[in-house]
């Protein structure tokens, strides 16, 4: 039996700064969507992450400022279960999607950068904050709230085009 995709992942390098914020943010904006879009999963993980680091202390912060709780995060690295899962992933960078596809060639067809669906010649990378201070982990925040309603428009998208396929 073929497996569910109904996961969303966050991909970053460590999965201590930016795809923890990410998952954060649109697990918040999803959750406030009808079905089908708020039954989908958001997690996030790092393409060199350890098992069970917690989130910078900067990225915790900057959560706070929106509302939005980190505190409980523990990191993982991407695994080829979480991608068999996948509806789609979200990477903070062009390499961490180089990544993904260099080293899990199945990958989910819906891969992007997290900033790719912004109507805008904005800047499509979410540069690491990590060692920074405050105000670079704010920045990050900004960029990925900044794409939010973007990601959101282009999931219902998705899961309409793959609801029609089914029928």
């Amino acid at each position: 039996m073929a497996t569910e995709r109904n996961l969303i992942i966050t991909l970053c390098t460590g999965n201590i700064c930016r795809s923890p914020m990410a998952e954060k943010l649109l697990q918040h904006a999803l959750a406030a969507e009808d079905s089908p879009l708020k039954d989908l999963k958001v997690v996030s993980a790092g393409v060199a992450a350890n098992v069970g680091d917690p989130a910078s202390a900067n990225s915790v912060k900057a959560l706070q400022r929106v509302g939005l709780d980190l505190s409980q995060h523990k990191s993982q690295p991407l695994t080829q279960e979480l991608l068999e899962r996948a509806f789609a992933v979200f990477g903070m960078t062009h390499t961490h999607l180089d990544i993904l596809h260099t080293y899990f060639p199945e990958a989910p067809e819906r891969a992007h950068l997290f900033r790719e669906f912004i109507d805008s010649d904005a800047y499509r990378e979410i540069p690491d904050p990590y060692g920074q201070n405050l105000r670079a982990y704010n920045e990050s925040l900004d960029s990925m709230l900044e794409a939010i309603p973007s990601l959101v428009a282009y999931l219902r998208h998705e899961l309409q085009k793959a609801r029609q396929e089914k029928a």
